[in-house]
């Protein structure tokens, strides 16, 4: 009996190995290939996921209600990956006037993004307000990873310090890429806010001053601290290794992985938010000495590093999925998601960006509908469930579950033929 138990053991994790090896060949051989066309690698991830653990071949789907703990820590990696890797990308430093843009996404849009699905899910769903607030908290950040077809490319090497940056990026591309790295940071508050309110009540007077002063106040200002403190301090190290040959700059760039952990366990060690200390960390180093060769490898290891992540989170989502993660998933749940993609975001954001003097209005309307949700949704909920013991879990999971797979094919399937159709516009008007 014990042997036969090991035997299956073995086959299931085998047949498990040839689903990741067949995920991770695809990657290699197709990911290139979708870049000028209507599709995205994350749908392959997904549809190999579900579609090894719906046939019959005796493996068993994960749960992220059961493996709480694990769906954290899968989605938290993934995510800090790719904030390290958003982070060097960016040729500007923050400041009131180039990242205006990204200041009314994450003041205004983010918040109102927030309320309206808090208020859907209380009102459609039927959800406590805590529980509400925690759906709405999950689904706010856009995410780094599967956006990547609407954000700016690799480092750059330029050290024309004069020129304006707004003119050396692609302002829609740009607003996109900050939205991202700063969001999946500045989702945290609202999701202690939940976590708050499940423990002390929906009162504001039993917890508003705790959260504003440690949740917002200090935790925010930690990781932004920690994150430059110790970018400044780890690119000492990592700009100073020999970058001449292939093999160093393979070496430099496993760099980016070392200065992704330190940033992010020392800061929440210290109870900062880490995410935002990576992002902050990244762009530090980036700006330590612009010109630097090393960027380059940095960001390759982290790009190479957060696809095989993303490839991994999603064939488990896929996976979760054809183990019943939609069993709970009500009409309503549905439309809610629908409405997030559809509805939702894409007012907050045109409100949020009103009277911009960056992004013209055609801009202002795909910066908006371009709020792609992903690994950063699954984090908070993972990580709300495993603090919280919210009332309707599955329908939480459900919910936030399908908006992610909607957002993954509809922006998907959207984002090439618009960005290619934007700048083929955008040089005729040149010419």
């Amino acid at each position: 009996m014990e042997l036969t138990s090991t035997l299956k053991l073995f086959s299931s994790y085998n047949l498990m190995v040839v689903v990741i090896g067949l995920g991770v060949l695809a990657l290699a051989s197709l990911l290139h290939r979708f870049k000028d066309y209507p599709f995205s690698f994350p749908m392959v991830a997904l549809a190999l996921g579900y579609i090894a653990f719906a046939l019959p071949l005796g493996l068993s789907p994960p749960d992220p209600l059961v493996h709480k703990a694990a769906a954290v820590h899968l989605t938290e990696i993934g995510v800090i990956i790719s904030l390290m890797g958003v982070g060097l990308k960016i040729d500007r430093m923050p400041n009131w006037r180039t990242w205006s843009s990204t200041w009314r996404l994450l003041a205004i849009c983010m918040p109102l993004t927030i309320a309206g699905v808090a208020f859907t899910g209380w009102w459609a769903l039927g959800l406590t307000p805590a529980a509400a607030l925690l759906l709405g908290a999950a689904l706010a950040p856009t995410d780094p990873v599967l956006a990547s077809d609407v954000q700016v490319g690799e480092p750059e090497d330029s050290a024309a310090e004069d020129i304006d940056p707004a003119k050396k990026e692609d302002e829609l591309r740009f607003t996109l890429t900050s939205e991202a790295g700063l969001n999946d940071s500045l989702a945290f508050p609202f999701t202690y806010l939940a976590l708050l309110m499940l423990a002390e009540g929906a009162a504001p007077s039993d917890w508003l001053t705790q959260w504003l002063l440690v949740d917002v106040v200090y935790k925010i200002a930690l990781g932004i601290g920690a994150g430059v403190a110790l970018g400044w301090l780890i690119s000492l190290v990592l700009l100073r290794l020999p970058i001449e040959t292939e093999q160093q700059r393979m070496k430099a760039g496993v760099g980016a992985l070392a200065a992704t952990l330190l940033l992010y366990g020392i800061t929440e060690v210290f109870g900062g938010y880490g995410f935002l200390a990576v992002f902050i960390g990244a762009m530090t180093i980036k700006h330590r000495e612009k010109t630097h060769q090393a960027h380059k490898s940095l960001h390759t290891f982290a790009e190479q590093s957060e696809q095989l992540l993303m490839l991994g989170i999603m064939i488990a989502l896929g996976a979760a999925i054809a183990g019943g993660l939609f069993d709970a998933l009500t009409w309503k749940a549905a439309l809610l998601g629908a409405l997030l993609i559809f509805v939702i975001r894409p007012l907050a954001g045109m409100v949020g960006m009103l009277g911009t003097p960056w992004l013209s209005f055609r801009d202002r309307l795909i910066a908006s509908f371009f709020g792609i949700r992903g690994i950063g949704c699954l984090f908070y909920l993972a990580y709300g469930l495993k603090e919280g013991q919210f009332l309707q879990a599955e329908l939480l999971w459900a919910t936030c579950a399908f908006a992610v797979v909607l957002s993954v094919v509809v922006h998907g399937v959207l984002a090439s033929p618009v960005m290619q159709a934007r700048e083929r516009r955008l040089e005729q008007e040149q010419s």
